[in-house]
């Protein structure tokens, strides 16, 4: 019960406070305090020690302050004093023996302390009791009044304590108690102290009344002001007022109760007054006080405020006319001291500091005016308004001014908000207020929270949300950047709070950061009731995203729980139009997808909660399942104490449980993992909605923050995975995450970003090779790896590789660069380059190495035309369009080379095992003849003719591809078909693609082609010998023709002519080469003879030629030609190699592929070794190679072996130079060792080294000194 009745006077919360003599922190209190001690000793001393006064008021000293705090039966010196209450005789008032005692008997004097504290005590009684007698009530009033304008020594705080006292018996007899304070009011007297005391106590605490009292209250002030409005023309009783109003006290931050209700009370009295110019003089003198103490400022807008109810133009005209005044003017930002000159400072400080802070009074009076005149404030808005902006922007800045601002900014608002008509009136200074708002927030200290400015302005943002006109989309824009930027980048909670470590009285962090967020939350809560449209929803939302991004996590974390509490206040309104579809929900998903794969547990929490409501939120806008029944609530959530220690600071890492309560059974979701929840809330997005998801993620793949990249590499492989099939764009995705993949530095990440193509793949290859076309050429290494995911799955290789086949083949000639139209045509032109390009680099990527040897036949006569197309390209054109393309920013023609075409098809043939082919080509230097177009069909000839020698098996699967080739449009793939038809002629697996009379019929047409150059080529392939063979009845007859020829051919070889020679022993290759594996018959070994004779000429030309019919000769051989052959071919070997070092580079590529070829009909292993080492080896281990083999080389018989060591000892002999020095060059010992036996004079070689040691060359000199050595050595050995 007695908490019923509050702090001032009675029992309740601060009944201890006002026992022990006022509230202990308070600067009044403290002064109060020490006067009590102050005359501690005076109590001591007027009263003995064994007296009942002195026992009975230690007691009550001691004794707990509060009676609410009592233990039951205590034995407290208040326990008596409650039990004398009761009467114990009518003739005088019941009253406790020592009590009556202490006031009545004349023989002991009482100290004013122990007066106090007795008043004190009957405080705490009178509040205690529940009934209270009229004869008590009577009495303690008389005893109240009495004493509550005495004077002692404690001064204010001594009637304070008996004020209080008649404060306790209101509760119990307030008519009595309200008639006395009407009649001491109305006295025409200025009141007492104490008296204003009572009246500003019942004024800020009406708990002290009874419920049906407090109307009563309401009408006495109201009573009271009226009939004192004659006062005010009273001049002794006005200067009281004033001088009581504008008095220092103890301390001017303090604002005592009477102080308080003497502005209320000026205020009403104003109210009541009539004449218009009583009143404005009375608040010009109002104003020209001081406005230094922040409690006088807040009581001068009361009075002016109280004033505006009834008498609105006055007080407008007293604040125009004092804002008009010279200290306003002087003072609108021009507060210097600085100015002041030494010897005036001090007064002229004291001056400026009564003035500093006038413009905060104005704001407030013009707040104070709004909130008092309620309805009748909306016409006078925008003035008030921009008056307050005006003073706002021109003041100087300080707390105090941008607090006096936002207070009287949210009276303003408030009393338009409970305006009735406010929702129909337009105010046009709403943008002037938002743009002071925002400025306001940008100068709050971005590493600190002292103050509740940040909250005050955004709890003002969302009322205006209510009023008109609406905010512009910029305007809105720029206050949500404004306040998401001031609020979300604000330090760690810990970091706050040490700022405040020097603080006396340091503010509540805690407190002021949670009470942010909320009016945060209520901010974007105001701007989704004020346009409940999804556009609005993914307004907001845009304008989060960016924080939700942030490489900090505690402002990741803020971020996101601004989501979560949105989507469940739209969850719970269920304020969106259903029919529209929520806008950009993809993106939404996807940045949800990601942080809840956050480092941080706390962010992972909130965006799985964010997920769950925005899943709801979804149901109910596709309206696919009931919605579910709930309770409005009729304010925000709040957060519980568990929920709010984790979230409040910001940067917790902490575990945040989602209870179970928070949902109804049917939301499953909230107990999902990410994936789980991420699958089921796709399932139900649109696929435009998944695109832009998937967008999203790949745009994230660019993040600066590794987490980021990853979590969002992974999300995009989770939806591809599940909804790849369908999408759009995907050519576009491939290029971007190819633009990504350069700068992904996580191996994870960039290895999750790669199956994500990978699985693309399996619907999207057209588009994906199209796209990655455009970026490789060059082909990078992030591209090369991007190519290798596409083809990761076994059929997708195959489709890749089919699709770059059909880019490759699209081939048009480059328009010039004056034609606007040809933009396709070079598109096309650049891609099957890039085709090209691509094509060489995936022949060496494991994932691809089955596709290509699948592919062989088709890619190989691809490449073939390629190049060829390569050599169109490069054709010379007309001076003017050479020009032209010169200065074209496009690739010209001019600056291709068909190098990667060519590389592109040699890796093919080394890639696929086609080695031999390729052995054959690089043997003969013949590569070079595809670079130009005159020796182009020489160059396809010598590499089909190679696959017909090497009995390639896939030359019948080529045929399949050939035959249609040559009823191509483009002049390019006939022509490249019938070249590599007319060497597959002589292949032994043609028939069995072909019949003879189609080949035929293929042949004949195309002697009918436009083209000259094919033209040639089929008749040549009709002459075809083999052809012949089937076509007419006496094959014989023809290859005896041809075979008789041969012995003139021949005997041509001796010739003086060198060119002659050269020429005959290219015909007598010509003729072994359509013979076929017919061959020479027994010619065969004449040719040989004769052809070797010439390998040792001193003509390079014929040296070279001999060389190569040998080889020709070789190639057809046939088994039962070999044994009578096989001798000359060993002869030769030894030559061919020491020919290697000739000094005649066609000699040695002559050398190189004979010997080659003789290898491969001698059956040396290894042969591949073999090839490279010819082909590109040149150093010692090179040489040491090949006479290794050449000494492992069977022996047949002796006349072999002594062959071999006699050509050796030839050369050895030779007076041309270079075989001389050649055969110095080689390790001479294992083949001299293997010889040495077979020789008919083994001094012969002796003798020839003795004769080496007298050669001017020293090298030489020092090789038979050697050799001669180790002759001897072996000579001894032999003698054993």
């Amino acid at each position: 019960m007695s908490g019923k009745r509050g702090a001032g006077g009675a029992a309740g919360p601060a009944a201890d406070e006002t026992i022990s003599g006022g509230p202990r922190s308070s600067p009044r209190g403290e002064a109060r305090d020490a006067k009590l001690r102050d005359t501690e000793g005076e109590a001591t001393r007027t009263g003995s020690e064994s007296s009942p006064t002195f026992l009975f008021l230690r007691r009550s000293h001691h004794a707990p302050r509060n009676l609410k705090t009592m233990p039951p039966g205590t034995d407290s010196p208040i326990q008596p004093l409650l039990c004398c209450v009761e009467p114990r005789t009518t003739r005088l008032p019941r009253c406790p023996r020592n009590t009556r005692c202490l006031w009545r008997r004349p023989t002991i004097q009482i100290s004013s302390r122990h007066r106090f504290r007795l008043f004190q005590v009957l405080q705490a009684v009178i509040g205690a009791r529940d009934v209270l007698e009229e004869t008590w009530q009577k009495y303690f009033m008389q005893l109240a009044l009495e004493h509550m304008t005495k004077s002692t020594e404690l001064d204010d705080i001594y009637q304070d304590a008996a004020s209080n006292v008649l404060l306790a018996l209101c509760w119990h007899s307030w008519p009595t108690v309200a008639k006395h304070l009407e009649t001491e009011l109305l006295t025409g007297v200025f009141p007492h102290r104490s008296l204003l005391y009572v009246m500003g106590i019942l004024s800020s605490q009406e708990e002290l009344l009874k419920t049906e009292d407090r109307k009563s209250w309401k009408d006495l002030l109201s009573q009271v002001a009226r009939k004192s409005v004659p006062f005010l023309n009273t001049d002794v009783w006005s200067k009281e007022l004033l001088w009581t109003l504008t008095k220092s006290g103890q301390t001017q931050q303090e604002h005592s109760p009477e102080k308080a209700f003497l502005f209320t009370y000026f205020g009403l009295i104003l109210q009541a007054e009539e004449n218009s110019t009583t009143i404005r003089t009375h608040l010009k003198i109002l104003l020209e006080t001081s406005h230094q103490w922040p409690k006088q400022r807040e009581g001068i807008a009361l009075t002016v405020g109280l004033t505006a109810v009834r008498h609105l133009d006055d007080a407008w005209a007293s604040l125009e006319q004092f804002g008009r005044s010279t200290p306003i003017k002087w003072s609108l930002q021009n507060f210097s001291l600085k100015v002041c000159s030494q010897n005036t400072l001090s007064r002229t400080s004291l001056e400026d500091l009564r003035w500093k802070w006038a413009s905060s009074t104005i704001l407030l009076s013009y707040g104070q005016m709004a909130a008092k005149a309620k309805s009748y404030i909306l016409p006078w808005v925008d003035n008030i308004l921009s008056r307050m902006i005006f003073y706002f922007r021109f003041s100087s800045w300080d707390d105090t001014l941008k607090q006096s601002f936002l207070t009287g900014t949210m009276m303003l608002i408030g009393a338009i908000s409970r305006s009735e008509g406010a929702h129909s009136y337009e105010f046009s200074q709403i943008s002037e207020l938002l743009e002071c708002l925002s400025i306001l927030m940008e100068k709050e200290p971005q590493d600190t929270l002292f103050t509740s400015i940040r909250q005050q302005a955004i709890n003002i943002i969302s009322s205006l949300c209510a009023l008109r006109p609406p905010m512009d989309v910029d305007r809105k824009s720029r206050v949500l950047s404004i306040c998401f930027r001031s609020v979300f980048s604000l330090p760690l909670l810990d970091a706050l709070e040490k700022h405040t470590c020097l603080f006396l009285e340091p503010p509540n962090i805690q407190g002021l950061y949670s009470q942010t967020m909320e009016a945060m939350d209520h901010m974007l809560q105001s701007f989704m009731m004020q346009n409940p449209t999804t556009n609005e929803l993914y307004f907001l939302l845009s304008h989060l995203f960016h924080w939700l991004e942030s490489e900090k996590a505690h402002e990741r974390q803020r971020a996101v729980h601004r989501c979560t509490v949105l989507f469940k206040f739209l969850n719970c309104k269920r304020c969106l139009n259903s029919k529209e579809n929520l806008k950009r929900i993809g993106q939404l998903v996807a940045i949800l997808g990601i942080l809840c794969q956050d480092s941080d547990r706390t962010i992972q929490c909130f965006s799985l909660e964010a997920m769950g409501h925005l899943y709801q939120l979804l149901m109910h806008q596709k309206a696919e399942v009931p919605e579910v029944e709930r309770e409005t609530p009729q304010k925000l959530h709040h957060p519980d104490a568990v929920e709010a220690a984790l979230w409040s600071s910001g940067d917790q890492t902490g575990t945040l449980l989602i209870p179970q309560n928070m949902a109804s059974k049917n939301d499953s979701i909230f107990f999902m993992s990410s994936n789980q929840a991420t699958k089921e809330i796709t399932s139900h997005l649109a696929m435009e909605e998944l695109t832009d998801l998937i967008w999203t993620a790949i745009d994230a793949l660019g993040s600066t923050s590794s987490s980021w990249v990853q979590a969002a590499a992974n999300l995009l492989f989770l939806v591809i995975q599940e909804h790849g099939d369908n999408l759009a764009t995907v050519g576009k995705m491939g290029q971007t995450i190819h633009h990504h993949l350069c700068a992904i530095q996580i191996p994870q990440a960039k290895d999750s970003a790669l199956r994500v193509i990978t699985l693309l793949a399996r619907n999207h290859i057209p588009e994906l090779v199209a796209a990655f076309l455009d970026f490789s050429t060059p082909l990078d290494s992030n591209a090369f790896r991007l190519w290798r995911a596409l083809g990761a799955e076994p059929p997708a290789s195959h489709l890749v590789l089919t699709v770059l086949m059909a880019w490759l083949q699209k081939r048009p000639l480059p328009s010039s660069a004056s034609n606007s139209s040809s933009c396709p045509k070079e598109k096309s032109y650049l891609r099957s380059l890039a085709a090209m390009n691509t094509i060489h680099e995936l022949q060496f990527a494991r994932e691809f190495k089955k596709a290509m040897r699948d592919a062989f036949p088709e890619l190989f006569l691809a490449l073939l035309a390629q190049m060829h197309y390569i050599l169109e390209l490069n054709q010379p054109t007309e001076p003017e369009q050479e020009q032209k393309a010169h200065e074209s920013a496009m690739p010209s023609p001019q600056r291709l080379s068909p190098s990667t075409s060519l590389e592109a098809l040699k890796s093919l043939l080394s890639t696929t095992g086609h080695w031999r082919d390729f052995a054959h080509l690089e043997l003969q230097s013949a590569w070079g003849h595809f670079t130009s177009m005159h020796t182009y069909p020489q160059a396809v000839g010598l590499l089909a003719r190679a696959m017909v020698q090497n009995q390639c098996k896939q030359i019948k699967a080529i045929l399949s591809y050939l035959l249609p080739g040559l009823q191509s449009q483009q002049e390019r793939e006939r022509k490249t078909a019938i070249l590599v038809l007319v060497e597959f002629l002589y292949s032994p697996a043609l028939l069995e693609v072909i019949s003879k009379q189609a080949a035929l019929t293929v042949l004949a047409q195309s002697l009918q082609d436009t083209s000259s150059e094919i033209r040639v080529a089929s008749l040549q392939g009709l002459g075809n010998i083999l052809f012949h063979m089937e076509k007419v009845m006496v094959p014989c007859a023809q290859r005896t023709l041809l075979r008789g020829q041969l012995p003139a051919f021949l005997n041509g070889f001796f010739q003086n002519n060198e060119a002659e020679v050269v020429g005959i022993m290219g015909m007598v290759s010509d003729v072994l080469h359509r013979l076929g594996t017919e061959g020479a018959g027994t010619q065969s070994l004449s040719i040989a003879i004769n052809t070797r004779y010439f390998f040792d000429d001193e003509r390079d030309s014929i040296r070279a030629a001999a060389m190569a019919l040998f080889g020709e000769l070789v190639a057809t051989i046939s088994d039962r030609e070999m044994s009578g052959l096989r001798p000359q071919v060993c002869q030769s070997m030894v030559p061919l190699l020491l020919h290697l070092k000739d000094q005649c580079p066609a000699v040695v590529t002559q050398a190189k592929f004979t010997f080659y070829r003789c290898a491969v009909l001698l059956h040396w292993l290894p042969r591949h070794t073999l090839f490279c080492t010819l082909a590109w080896e040149t150093g010692l281990s090179a040489r040491h190679f090949l006479w290794t083999c050449l000494s492992l080389c069977p022996l047949t018989t002796t006349e072999n072996g002594e062959d071999m060591g006699l050509k050796s000892w030839g050369l050895l002999e030779a007076p041309g130079g270079w075989a001389r020095t050649a055969s110095i060059q080689q390790p001479w010992l294992s083949i001299l060792h293997r010889v040495y036996y077979l020789l008919p004079s083994p001094g012969g070689i002796t003798d020839a080294f003795k004769d080496l040691k007298k050669d001017p060359e020293p090298g030489i000199r020092e090789f038979a000194t050697r050799q001669l050595m180790f002759l001897r050595e072996v000579s001894a050995r032999s003698k054993k």
